[in-house]
């Protein structure tokens, strides 16, 4: 078991957007302790997952993005392995390059933009075509 802090990039390529890819990547992340974060690329068919942390467990979470979650068909990971910078606090997903996803207010938007119950009137929520 090797401790020393490592750097993945992983390019996942498939069915991988649209099939809760982003939130699986999340979740396996935050469980393994590690850091970065996860993005859809703008092709459409790319998900960008950058983390840091101990050589095992980042080679536990690229097993993980091999198979992705129910939904999705990974046809490729590419892997980039290098040093940790510590730029990263936590696991995360991007949006589109922003730290925080962007909001819209409910009011005036159509339903199919926003996520399923959160059509509320007067409240921001994440839209859903912005990441």
């Amino acid at each position: 078991m090797n401790g020393e802090m490592t750097r993945l990039q992983a390019f996942v390529r498939g069915r991988v957007q649209g099939v809760g890819f982003r939130a699986f990547v999340e979740r396996h992340a935050a469980a393994l302790g590690l850091s970065g974060y996860v993005r859809n690329l703008s092709d459409g068919r790319t998900v960008e997952v950058v983390a840091e942390g101990p050589r095992d467990k980042l080679e536990r979470l690229a097993e993980h993005l091999r198979h992705g979650p129910g939904g999705a068909y990974v046809r490729e990971v590419e892997q980039r392995w290098g040093e940790a910078t510590g730029a990263f606090s936590g696991f995360r997903t991007a949006y589109r390059g922003l730290a925080r996803p962007l909001t819209v207010l409910a009011r005036g938007w159509p339903p199919e933009r926003m996520r399923p119950a959160q059509t509320t009137a007067a409240r921001t929520y994440p839209c859903r075509s912005c990441g």
